[in-house]
């Protein structure tokens, strides 16, 4: 592996009830990513985040190891995602990985990509923008952060309950990414690759972008097994699957 590799995770939705998710990922911190530069991860880290000052026991382990991993010199950046919005400076204080904006251009060396979560691609998915809309304006968020922790965890709960009853409900074309709006994308930041998660759908599509060919990398969740973008200065990557045990 090259000195100058990155990798790339998303959508690990690491929570208490799905074990092996989280020690797989403890492990991938402790291995394959302590032997690269750096680390993104584009959103989803947790299946719910209420706030800084949760002291939940298993998000602290996890915090505590990304810690650790910037600790040991490696590099570390975080897109919030539709399930830990509310990362904020607290975050980055507990685990020395930076938030960035969401979408953001990343470059290393020859390697230039948009990158984003990728729920701000689904635009077909009119209720979801909306709440989208709603929980990322900061005077949302500054009255929910003001309530009483076991207040803002059964909200939280509710939340989750209803994306699920919503999802259910939706045709997979509305959940996946608009084809206009990653055209978009590309054409705004003049890139002809782009990185996100989200759609749990991992794998590499060519687009054809005003007669250039253009990538888009879908990275996979890790509910059953791992998914690892890995990138180089030279500009090559590959997509990886992560077995588990």
């Amino acid at each position: 592996m090259r000195d100058d590799t990155y990798l790339f995770v998303s959508d690990l939705h690491l929570d208490a009830a799905l074990p092996a998710a989280v020690t797989q990922f403890l492990d991938f911190l402790q291995g394959p990513a302590l032997k690269a530069q750096g680390l993104y991860i584009l959103g989803d880290l947790f299946e719910a985040w209420v706030g800084d000052d949760d002291p939940e026991p298993c998000r602290g382990r996890v915090c505590e190891a990304l810690k650790a991993y910037t600790a040991a010199g490696r590099l570390g950046f975080v897109v919030r995602g539709n399930r830990d919005f509310l990362f904020g400076a607290g975050f980055e204080a507990r685990t020395g990985f930076a938030l960035l904006p969401d979408p953001v251009l990343v470059e290393i060396g020859a390697f230039r990509a948009f990158v984003s979560h990728g729920d701000v691609l689904c635009i077909d998915d009119h209720p979801y923008q909306e709440l989208r809309s709603v929980v990322r304006n900061p005077r949302w968020q500054r009255r929910f952060l003001a309530l009483p922790l076991q207040t803002r965890r059964a909200l939280a709960d509710k939340a989750r309950a209803g994306s699920k009853a919503h999802t259910g409900r939706q045709a997979n074309t509305l959940m996946d990414v608009n084809p206009t709006a990653v055209t978009q994308a590309f054409l705004a930041t003049g890139t002809r690759l782009m990185v996100h998660g989200h759609t749990h759908r991992p794998g590499i599509q060519m687009l054809d972008i005003q007669g250039e060919p253009a990538r888009r990398i879908v990275l996979g969740d890790w509910y059953e097994q791992g998914s690892c973008l890995r990138v180089d200065g030279s500009g090559a990557y590959e997509l990886l699957t992560l077995p588990r045990g």
